[in-house]
């Protein structure tokens, strides 16, 4: 039998070639498949929130209160006396009824009322017949041994030392302006003061056989014992 195709429309030898322009083709549109990319379209809103962790204030409700009027002032009443008219009523006033423009006027000269000047007695600190406590020094240093006491702030710190009193004897023999010239701190001079207002009355200084006031001066010693 004879073959009516003629051999360039046979395309047999050419299935090779179109097969390999095929995988060419697939393996290309494959690859534009992957490099391929999409975006979605999405709107991005940056919203940054606080928090104030600030309490809120609570404002009380005050309710003012209205004070009610004040109670009116008393009145005033004015008690007026009476008198007869043959009651005499002393004034020191003396009114001329005569007098004229030409008459002569004394200037008024104020009376005052002169107040008693307290001369105040002068302090000595050396007399004839110096102060005396009672019983004599031996006396006076048992006294000041049993009641003084020594300052609890003192003896915690270890403060001791003499501290330094003057005060004033009076001619009746009482003790008065109690100072400290010197002192040491700790409450030792409070101490020193509180035990020399104690003292009983002393035997007056003496100046030409008349009691006066005289200053006196007193060491007094804060000894810690170990």
């Amino acid at each position: 039998m004879e073959a009516k195709k003629s051999k360039k429309a046979d395309l047999e030898p050419k299935k090779f070639i179109f097969l390999e322009i095929g995988l060419i083709l697939a393996l290309a549109v494959v690859m534009l498949a992957f490099n391929y990319r999409s975006y979605e379209r999405t709107s991005m809103l940056d919203i940054q929130v606080q928090v104030d962790d600030t309490p809120e204030e609570i404002i009380p409700i005050t309710k003012q209160e209205v004070k009610p009027p004040p109670p009116p002032p008393p009145k005033q009443v004015t008690v007026i006396n009476i008198v007869q008219d043959d009651v005499e009523v002393e004034d020191d006033i003396e009114i001329d009824v005569e007098a004229d423009q030409e008459t002569i006027v004394d200037d008024f000269v104020p009376v005052f009322d002169e107040e008693e000047e307290v001369e105040e007695m002068e302090i000595f600190t050396v007399v004839e017949s110096m102060p005396d406590f009672p019983g004599g020094d031996a006396a006076r240093m048992k006294f000041l041994q049993e009641n003084i006491k020594y300052p609890q702030m003192a003896r915690e710190s270890g403060i001791q030392g003499t501290v330094y009193v003057t005060f004033v004897v009076e001619p009746n023999g009482s003790v008065s302006d109690v100072r400290v010239l010197r002192g040491i701190g700790g409450g030792c001079d409070e101490e020193a003061i509180r035990v020399i207002k104690m003292m009983p009355n002393w035997k007056p200084g003496q100046q030409r056989g008349k009691p006066v006031r005289v200053q006196f001066n007193m060491p007094i010693k804060f000894t810690l014992q170990g």
